[in-house]
C-alpha cells in the first residue's frame, strides 16, 4: 500500500521534470523544487490549521502559567482548571499536533521517491554535479540547518523552557547532519520546503495584525 503511495509521488517527479524538458530545460533540481512547492501548497489547509492552534496556545500560555503556579501542588485541580481554560479559549492542545501526524505519511513518500528515483541521466543543479549523492560541498546541509532552525524560531515564543531551547538548536543540529547521509536531492527538497514553509507561517502570522491594520 505505502509502495504505491511512493510510487505516485515519483510519477510527479517525473511529471515535473517532463514538465520542464517540455520547457526546453530538462532538470531534476527543477523539477524538485516544483514537486515540493506542490506539495507544499497541497497540505496548506493541513499546516494552516496547525499553525492557527500553535498560536492560539501561544496567546493563552499566560493564563497556563498562571494556573499552573497557582495549582502547582494540586494536580488534579490544575487539570481542571487548564481543561477549563481550553474549553473557554477553543482551543484543543491536540490539534495542533494532528495536521503534523497527516503529513508524515507524505513527508515518508517523498522522502523514499527522491532518495531511489532511477534518473535517466546523471541529475545536476547548479554547482551540484549529481543529486544522487550526498552533498560534499556542505552547502545542502547548512541550509537546511539554518532554514530548519529559522521555521522553528518562527513558532517558539516560550524561550523560558529548558526544552523548547533544547529542540529549537538540536533539531536543526540533527536535520543538518542526517542531511550529509543522505541524496543531495533530499537536502535540496529540505531546503525549498523549509522556505515555503516559513513564508506561509510568515503570512499566516501577518494576517491577523494586517487587519487589525486595516479596522482602524
Amino acid at each position: 500500500m505505502f509502495d504505491w503511495f511512493i510510487s505516485i509521488m515519483a510519477s510527479a517527479l517525473t511529471f515535473f521534470y517532463n514538465l520542464t524538458a517540455t520547457l526546453g530545460f530538462a532538470n531534476y533540481g527543477v523539477a524538485i523544487i516544483l514537486l515540493t512547492i506542490a506539495i507544499k501548497m497541497a497540505i496548506y489547509p493541513l499546516t494552516a490549521k496547525s499553525v492557527r492552534s500553535m498560536k492560539a496556545m501561544q496567546e493563552i500560555q499566560p493564563k497556563m502559567k498562571a494556573l499552573q503556579e497557582k495549582y502547582k501542588g494540586n494536580p488534579e485541580k490544575l487539570n481542571k482548571e487548564l481543561a477549563a481554560l481550553y474549553k473557554e479559549s477553543g482551543v484543543n492542545p491536540l490539534s495542533g499536533c494532528l495536521p503534523m501526524l497527516l503529513q508524515m505519511p507524505i513527508l515518508i513518500a517523498i522522502f523514499f521517491a527522491i532518495r531511489d528515483f532511477q534518473y535517466l541521466h546523471q541529475p545536476s543543479f547548479l554547482i551540484w554535479t549529481n543529486l544522487g549523492q550526498p552533498d560534499t560541498t556542505y552547502i545542502l546541509p547548512v541550509l537546511a540547518a539554518l532554514t530548519t532552525y529559522y521555521q522553528s524560531k518562527q513558532t517558539t515564543t516560550d524561550m523560558t523552557s529548558q526544552q523548547n531551547k533544547m529542540m529549537l538548536y538540536m533539531m536543526p543540529l540533527f536535520i543538518g547532519y542526517i542531511t550529509t547521509q543522505f541524496p543531495a536531492g533530499l537536502g535540496l527538497y529540505w531546503v525549498v520546503s523549509n522556505l515555503v514553509q516559513i513564508a506561509q507561517q510568515w503570512w499566516m502570522y501577518r494576517k491577523p495584525a494586517a487587519a487589525t491594520g486595516e479596522a482602524k
